[in-house]
């Protein structure tokens, strides 16, 4: 059975930078696969991705060599039994503020003794090139299992999650986060930047702390190689999207069709 790569390097202390797919295009998944990048997380949580079309694109990565990942709409068990009966080498759950969220997720991902996800289907064998019978025995050890810190809550009981066994990596949704410290502002603004890197430091002390790699989602290559500086490990780089829009942006804005998109702001 093929093993998966991402989660060994993660063990190693490895940086892994991947991307987001939210296109629900199977053709595009097919180039982006090829592109380079050890994972793609295909985000079923924020786009219109339908449960047969995300089947496609786990396959599609995987044949390409890459690791198929999928972000979950939250860490319920059906959930996640589905993208990984579906062909997911891993799960990436949003909003896990305490520790019976990330219990409960570890455990939907992870077949008896260590969880409780049920037996069945066929197709996630064909993504590890196994047998049915040999997934059964090897999916706890190969499925990799990444939980979201969004919120002051889940900074709080940030040792705790990451303590937990079957926790692989921490993936800090910064958008979301910095929305949800908002609650903690007086007059529901924004936090400062310094507010913001101050919460985000929390994230990586507990992960070093603890053991367990954490990650971040970044907008630039700049800021990539910087939080990889910090200790940042599982770091996603934008989207097919952004890229896509970006890259049409600045060549509009070069021939003088116009001034830069209010997209390529996004």
């Amino acid at each position: 059975m093929k093993t998966n790569p991402v989660k060994r390097a993660l063990k190693e202390g490895k940086p892994q930078v991947g991307t987001w797919l939210s296109l629900e295009s199977i053709f595009a998944t097919r180039f982006m696969a090829r592109v380079g990048f050890p994972w793609l997380t295909v985000d079923i949580e924020h786009s219109p991705v339908s449960w047969e079309t995300a089947a496609h694109m786990f396959a599609a990565i995987a044949d390409a060599g890459c690791v198929p990942l999928a972000r979950v709409p939250r860490g319920d068990h059906d959930h996640i039994k589905r993208v990984l009966d579906a062909g997911a080498m891993g799960i990436v759950v949003p909003m896990v503020n305490t520790v019976e969220q990330a219990k409960a997720a570890i455990a939907a991902a992870k077949y008896p003794p260590v969880g409780d996800r049920s037996v069945g289907g066929a197709i996630h064998a064909l993504n590890f090139n196994a047998a049915a019978g040999d997934y059964f025995k090897h999916a706890n050890d190969e499925i990799l299992v990444v939980l979201q810190t969004e919120s002051p809550e889940g900074v709080e009981n940030a040792e705790e999650i990451y303590s937990l066994p079957g926790v692989d990596a921490i993936f800090v949704g910064p958008n979301d986060l910095k929305f949800q410290m908002r609650n903690f502002t007086e007059d529901g603004s924004d936090p400062t930047p310094e507010e913001f890197e101050a919460m985000l430091q929390r994230v990586l002390a507990a992960g070093k702390k603890t053991g367990t790699p954490v990650g971040i989602h970044t907008m630039t290559v700049e800021d990539c190689q910087r939080r990889i500086d910090q200790g940042w490990q599982f770091l996603a780089m934008a989207s097919e999207l952004k890229m896509m829009v970006n890259e049409a942006s600045r060549v509009v804005k070069e021939l003088g069709l116009a001034a830069e998109s209010d997209l390529a702001k996004y």
